[in-house]
C-alpha cells in the first residue's frame, strides 16, 4: 500500500499518474483540510474536491479545479443580487458542497462524507481528510490583517506579502480514522508536489503525524514543487522566502529534512543535487513537470523505484 500526503492541483496530477502504475485501491491519499472554508453556508473542501474530481476524470483541465463543462448560473444570479462571488462555484460543483454540508449537519464526519463522495464518483483511491476536526490555515498579511487562506489565495490572488502562517485548531485536532494506520502500514509514503507551507504544513501540524513521519523517515519520499527557483503554480516560492527559506530545491529539502529521507527534483535543478544532500536528504533527479498523464505516470514510477 502506498500512502500519499496531498494538497491540491499538483498532488491531484501526481495521483492521477500513480494509479497508472499501481492499482488505485492500493493508494491512500491523506489530504489537507486547512484550505476548507464555509461560504454561502456551505462547507467547501477545495483540496479534497480537486483530488476527487481529477481522479474521477471530471476536472476542468484548463484550471485544474472545478468541473469540466461547468455552468455558472447561480454565481451570475448571486452577483446580480450583490452577493459574494470572488470564490467561483459552478452549478454542478455546488451540488457537491450542498451534499457535504447536508451530511455534516446530520452528524456524519468529514471522513464518512468523503468516502460517500468517492464512491459516488467511482474513485477507488481511498481519500482521507487529515482530520475530521476543524483545521483552518490563517495567513497574517505583512501589511494588513490576518485572513483565511481562501481570502489570501483567491480574493487577494496571493499577491500580497505574508508575515506568518498558522493552523487554527491544529493543536486540538485528531487524525481522522485510518490516517495513522495508513502511515504506519504503508510500504512507502509519498509527499506529493504540493506547497510545503500551506498544503503540507497543515497536515503535519495535526498531532501524531509528524512523529510518525519522523519514525518512518527512510520510507518518506517527496517531490519538489519548486523547479529552477520558482513554483509552476501558486505562491510556494514566495511563501518559502517569506518563512525564511530560500526558493529552491535546497530550501525545500531544508523545510522537509526533519522527516523526509528522499527528495525528487527536476532535471533543471540537477546542479543542486549535492546541496540537497548536504541537508541530509537523498536526492533523485528526473523530469517532474506533469504536462500529461503519461509524464505523471513516469514520475510515479521513478518515485516508487527510488524507495524500492
Amino acid at each position: 500500500m502506498i500512502a500519499t500526503v496531498a494538497g491540491g492541483v499538483g498532488a491531484a496530477r501526481f495521483l492521477r499518474g500513480l494509479i497508472e502504475v499501481v492499482p488505485a485501491d492500493e493508494v491512500v491519499a491523506i489530504v489537507n483540510t486547512g484550505d476548507d472554508t464555509v461560504l454561502h453556508g456551505l462547507h467547501i473542501s477545495p483540496d479534497l474536491d480537486t483530488v476527487l474530481y481529477t481522479l474521477a476524470g471530471v476536472i476542468n483541465p484548463e484550471t485544474g479545479w472545478g468541473l469540466a463543462n461547468e455552468t455558472w448560473r447561480v454565481m451570475e444570479a448571486l452577483g446580480a443580487l450583490g452577493g459574494i462571488t470572488w470564490f467561483n462555484l459552478g452549478d454542478r460543483d455546488l451540488a457537491t458542497h450542498c451534499y457535504r454540508t447536508q451530511r455534516l449537519s446530520e452528524g456524519a464526519t468529514l471522513s464518512a462524507v468523503t468516502n460517500e463522495l468517492t464512491r459516488s464518483f467511482g474513485v477507488a483511491v481511498r481519500l482521507l481528510p487529515v482530520s475530521d476536526d476543524p483545521l483552518r490555515t490563517r495567513v497574517q498579511l505583512a501589511e494588513g490583517p490576518e485572513v483565511g487562506f481562501q481570502e489570501y489565495f483567491v480574493r487577494l490572488r496571493h499577491g500580497v506579502a505574508v508575515a506568518s502562517v498558522r493552523f487554527e485548531g491544529a493543536s486540538s485536532a485528531r487524525p481522522a480514522p485510518e490516517v495513522m494506520d495508513a502511515l504506519r502500514s504503508a510500504d512507502s509514503i509519498v509527499v506529493c508536489p504540493s506547497n510545503p507551507v500551506v498544503s503540507i504544513g497543515p497536515v503535519v501540524a495535526v498531532p501524531g503525524l509528524l512523529d510518525e513521519l519522523e519514525r518512518r523517515r527512510d520510507r518518506v519520499i517527496g517531490i519538489s514543487p519548486i523547479i529552477a527557483g520558482a513554483a509552476l503554480k501558486g505562491p510556494a516560492d514566495r511563501l518559502l522566502v517569506e518563512m525564511g527559506f530560500e526558493s529552491s530545491v535546497v530550501g525545500v529539502a531544508r523545510w522537509y529534512a526533519r522527516w523526509m529521507g528522499t527528495l525528487v527534483v527536476d532535471e533543471a535543478d540537477a546542479a543542486l543535487a549535492a546541496a540537497v544532500e548536504a541537508e541530509g536528504v537523498r536526492c533523485v533527479v528526473c523530469p517532474t513537470v506533469m504536462s500529461s498523464v503519461e509524464r505523471s505516470a513516469a514520475l510515479a514510477r521513478t518515485v516508487l523505484d527510488a524507495v524500492g
